[in-house]
């Protein structure tokens, strides 16, 4: 069934009769069978299990309804009543009478769970492979890892099993499987929804997150799912405030990133900032270092007590039934003393206090979700070094009471996704994802590909209609490294400039990129003749966008333009 599962062409479908909720699920379920990508699920509800959510809407009116029929998963230490909860530990597991508020609460709004899913075990990592239940295969890139510790749930709707799913993220759980699998990924803030019937990881920052397929979604999924709870003693009333009226984002500065591993993040990030730019926002560097203390004290301090104080009893009697690596790290809390906790309790004060003076001015703070993509070899190697680099820019969010929502934000040369995370105070969740959704993010960059323009395709040129009439978007000026040269190529007409690149004695030549929809590329790349060909020209700024370079055989005998500067220099003189 070729259909679309963002919430608002299934709810048209439904309308149309061109599906039917049962028609929907038989065929998704087809489609798990058929990726064989079974590690995603520790409990894929059967057709007895699903049957009364089935007649529960057959009988009802769907606009009666805002999540009718929509499909959904839910990370494997959140409740649904009736099937067991285990948080991917099989001596643990219990089966709830009722499910958690926040699962019925979508439950009531009509949408149907698909089943539980596998996480790194007690929600303890940030890589997805953690699990006596396997590893999901991260279907984007499957030699890496999926991410976590929500990874079932990232990758089932990466997989196109479900419209949403339910994650939790404590350090980072539901922002860096965003990233990895292109899914939006809303981290609420604290207590906004309610954490009755979610297995314990640090219960005082533990918080439900939402994968959503985008902005909409995520808006509509956050209302029906958020609610004070009285039962829940760490939920708090729900309100909304609105972030400043500022076109101005913070960006750490230059020196305060990290990228690691192998995978080429840098200019993928600064093509993101200019993105953000092209988009009407001032960007600034702030100082980034409270945000990077407080994050370190979150596996260095006491807060690794947390985890040990739920589990400590299930611990002490079953230790052999923990993944090696979650039992070191939740052993590891046992010698914290009192001291310690409020030692690390003022040191947080003192530092979210610091950290106020960076969102002086701004609407909010924009950061790389992640700086690294580990391969699973990596961690094979290493189980925890790749792991808790992947908090870097994640796991001070609940402890400075801060509230995200990571967005896709491009690829690499080599295709790996990369993501962003806006940032901002607690309670602006719905204003953050607005604006989250003017800056770049997959619906625009992943179905384009930037395009740099020397010749007569520049704006105010000749063939620049040409370019418009395939919806391509003006992104910037921009100067390519000082390692080419730039030749006159009167023949074919019309007469252009080809850029060769020479290295050693090359010069700096004006451009213009230009972001083109990919269902386009075909048809403007049959209208480049030789001898030009598509290849990558590297920027002054070290990112490297795709041009038209020129046959270095073509090149000898032609006439050496480059110390105009570029073509329009060329023409003016």
């Amino acid at each position: 069934m070729n259909l679309s599962l963002d919430i608002e062409t299934l709810l048209d479908a439904y309308k149309r009769q061109v599906v039917s909720p049962r028609t929907l699920i038989e065929a998704l379920c087809e489609r798990s069978k058929s990726i064989n990508n079974p590690n995603i699920w520790i409990h894929k509800l059967c057709a007895e299990e699903l049957e009364p959510y089935l007649q529960k809407l057959e009988s009802s009116d769907p606009d009666s309804l805002p999540l009718y029929g929509i499909p959904f998963a839910i990370k494997d230490n959140i409740d649904l009543a009736g099937v067991p909860t285990t948080a991917a530990c099989p001596a643990y597991a219990f089966t709830p009478e009722v499910s958690a508020p926040v699962v019925q609460q979508l439950i009531d709004a009509g949408a149907i769970p698909i089943g539980k899913t596998n996480l790194d075990q007690f929600a303890t990592g940030l890589v997805g492979v953690r699990s006596p239940y396997g590893v999901p295969r991260n279907p984007i890139a499957p030699d890496r890892v999926p991410g976590g510790s929500s990874s079932g749930s990232a990758v089932a709707l990466s997989e196109q099993l479900v419209s949403f799913s339910l994650g939790t993220d404590t350090a980072g759980s539901g922002r860096v499987p965003a990233m990895f699998n292109k899914l939006w990924g809303v981290k609420p803030s604290r207590g906004r929804l309610s954490t009755s019937g979610l297995v314990p990881a640090c219960r005082t920052l533990d918080c439900i997150s939402i994968f959503a397929l985008n902005a909409s979604d995520s808006q509509k999924l956050l209302r029906i799912a958020e609610g004070y709870d009285a039962a829940d003693a760490y939920s708090q009333p729900t309100r909304d405030v609105a972030l400043p009226d500022s076109k101005r984002l913070g960006i750490p500065k230059a020196e305060q990133l990290m990228f690691f591993s192998e995978v080429d993040y840098q200019p993928v990030w600064l093509q993101a900032v200019e993105d953000l730019k092209a988009k009407g926002w001032e960007v600034v560097e702030v100082d980034f270092e409270p945000f990077l203390k407080a994050a370190r004290l979150l596996y260095e301090g006491p807060w690794v007590s947390e985890r040990y104080t739920a589990l400590e009893d299930f611990l002490k009697t079953n230790a052999a039934d923990f993944f090696p690596a979650t039992r070191s790290i939740t052993s590891g809390g046992a010698d914290h003393s009192a001291r310690d906790a409020f030692a690390a309790t003022y040191k947080l004060a003192a530092l979210k206090r610091e950290s106020e003076a960076a969102w002086k001015g701004l609407a909010a703070i924009v950061t790389p979700t992640a700086g690294g993509f580990p391969t699973l070899a990596d961690l094979a190697a290493d189980p925890i070094g790749p792991n808790s680099k992947l908090g870097y820019y994640t796991n001070f969010m609940n402890l400075l009471d801060l509230c995200a929502v990571a967005v896709p934000a491009g690829e690499t040369q080599s295709g790996l996704p990369f993501g962003i995370t806006w940032i901002a105070p607690r309670d602006t969740d719905k204003s953050l994802i607005e604006i989250a959704d003017k800056g770049p993010h997959a619906e625009r960059l992943n179905d384009t590909l930037s395009l740099l323009l020397f010749g007569a395709h520049m704006s105010g040129l000749p063939l620049n209609e040409q370019v418009l009439g395939l919806g391509a978007e003006f992104v910037g000026e921009v100067q390519i490294a000082p390692l080419y040269k730039m030749v006159y190529l009167p023949e074919p007409a019309p007469h252009r400039p080809g850029i060769v690149r020479v290295g050693d004695g090359g010069l700096s030549i004006t451009a213009e990129e230009w972001r083109f929809p990919k269902a386009a590329l075909g048809e403007f790349l049959a209208s480049i003749q030789q001898p030009l060909g598509l290849g990558q020209i590297e920027l002054k700024d070290g990112r490297k966008v795709h041009g038209f370079l020129c046959e270095a055989s073509a090149a000898d005998s032609a006439q050496d333009i480059s110390d105009t500067g570029g073509w329009r220099a060329f023409l003016a003189s």
